[in-house]
């Protein structure tokens, strides 16, 4: 199991690096992939056992929704993608003879595409591109991939630094019924992990290390919420991956789950701050 999670981050870590290092359209590519990806995952799991759902027009929803983040246009124009998704979904939902399965499947369906949507502000992020000081040591790479490299370090570093701490003085359950391995002492790890690697970031922003405080903290709540969110639904549905595209790590939405929450509050911090 290690050597395939070794492998598998071999593998990932350059494709990542390269993708970010190409530029804003080579990672708009690269995210959609992933919507893609992780979107036939969700699907997948709401089906199970026979339940009603759209997964195709889910998908296509699912990847649309996304796309929108890319949009140069003002954000309440981009909603009528996830408005017109809504409307086709139901009118394909009236297949059903029982009302109660088109319902199901209308609702599933609607859902599943929104939760992957939330990729969407991961690309948002990219086209914010807020201007950064002239003197900061990653103004090289443009406000929006700068701000993304925050997003990107606050919730691996949350991840890690909660498994680790976790690990080692995990001694208190947090929220056990739905993810028993998890402790308050990794979620407070955690914490001052992305706090600290965030202080680091802002620094390279050229603002102050003190916003860590508040951002820090943000990444981790919202990341921490996105996992369990996940978990969640593979408890519901039965499963303990989301698939198995990646040997030892699970699918793609095992990977990006806590990015599906993190990625709206930092986009939110973003435009906050960037008035």
């Amino acid at each position: 199991m290690l050597a395939q999670r070794l492998l598998t981050a071999v593998i990932l870590v350059p494709v990542i690096v390269g993708t970010f290092l190409l530029g804003t359209p080579w990672l708009v590519a690269l995210i959609l992939l992933v919507a893609l990806l992780a979107a036939r995952e969700a699907f997948t799991m709401l089906g199970r056992d026979g339940h009603p759902v759209l997964p195709l027009l889910g998908v296509a929803l699912a990847v649309a929704i996304t796309a929108t983040g890319a949009l140069p246009i003002d954000p309440p124009l981009a909603a009528y993608v996830p408005a017109a998704g809504v409307i086709l979904v139901a009118i394909a939902a009236f297949r059903w003879a029982d009302p109660g399965d088109g319902a199901e499947a209308w609702v599933r369906t609607v859902f599943g595409a929104a939760y992957i949507g939330l990729l969407a502000f991961i690309l948002r992020i990219l086209i914010l591109d807020p201007p950064l000081p002239a003197g900061a040591p990653l103004a090289w790479f443009g406000g929006g991939r700068a701000w993304l490299i925050a997003l990107v370090a606050g919730v691996w570093t949350y991840d890690s630094a909660a498994y680790a701490t976790g690990r080692l003085l995990g001694r208190h359950k947090f929220m056990p019924h739905i993810s028993p391995k998890k402790t308050w002492e990794g979620v407070i790890g955690g914490i001052a992990g992305a706090t600290a690697v965030s202080a680091l970031v802002l620094w390279g922003l050229g603002r102050s290390p003190l916003e860590a405080l508040a951002l820090g903290p943000l990444i981790a709540v919202t990341a921490q919420a996105g996992d369990l969110a996940e978990s969640v639904l593979k408890r519901a549905t039965g499963v303990k991956d989301s698939g198995t595209i990646f040997p030892g790590h699970g699918g793609m939405l095992d990977r990006i789950d806590s990015f599906l929450f993190a990625a709206p509050a930092v986009a939110f911090y973003v435009a906050v701050v960037s008035l």
